[in-house]
């Protein structure tokens, strides 16, 4: 199993870069996530993901190891190939997919193309303890939303608010508006209660 290709972009596109390697091209399938961390470079590192089928030997290539890690879990879902999981982590960073999962949101996954509600409900179920292990809330977020989000739940708790019910609300403005002050957050948090 090959763990990364590191070389010379002879190629590159939204869905596929060349990388040529010790005098040889590779093709790698690519996300649109990938190709935004790559683009405008002369060189690059990709993390490698090698599906071998009957009629093709496949190289999918990821900016790190999280987005490669990622997508071998969707992979392991049954009715995600690697087609669908490429094209989830084009339309979505890695962290927001994890965020739709633990969340259930069902309606972010399923406006994926290739994605019904279905096996977006799969995803959900086989996925949410896989994703959920290790991880809290707060890994989620930004270091810097982080700190703000620990201050406004201490000043809701503060305010009477039971600091277990508000955690989720707090979450998901945050998520939908990272880089808020505590006050911004607050006001915003107030209004939703």
């Amino acid at each position: 199993m090959y763990e990364y290709i590191k070389g010379a972009i002879t190629g590159l596109t939204p869905a596929g870069v060349v990388i040529e390697a010790g005098g040889l091209g590779y093709f790698l399938h690519i996300s649109v996530n990938t190709y935004s961390r790559i683009n405008g470079k002369e060189n690059c590192k990709l993390f490698l993901h090698e599906v071998i089928r009957e009629d093709a030997h496949l190289l999918y290539g990821f900016a790190d190891q999280d987005e490669r890690d990622f997508f071998r879990m969707l992979i392991s879902v049954n009715g995600i190939g690697a087609a669908i999981a490429i094209m989830m982590l084009s339309s979505y960073l890695a962290d927001d997919l994890r965020e739709a999962i633990l969340t259930d949101n069902v309606n972010l996954l399923k406006g994926i193309k290739g994605i019904g509600a279905k096996t977006a409900l799969r995803v959900i179920i086989e996925l949410k303890d896989k994703v959920g292990k290790g991880l809290s809330s707060d890994k989620i977020l930004k270091s810097g939303d982080s700190a703000v989000r620990n201050e406004a739940l201490s000043a809701l708790e503060m305010l009477g608010f039971n600091k277990k019910a508000v955690e989720k609300s707090v979450d998901q403005i945050i998520a939908s508006q990272p880089g808020l002050t505590v006050e911004q957050l607050l006001k915003i948090a107030l209004k939703s209660f």
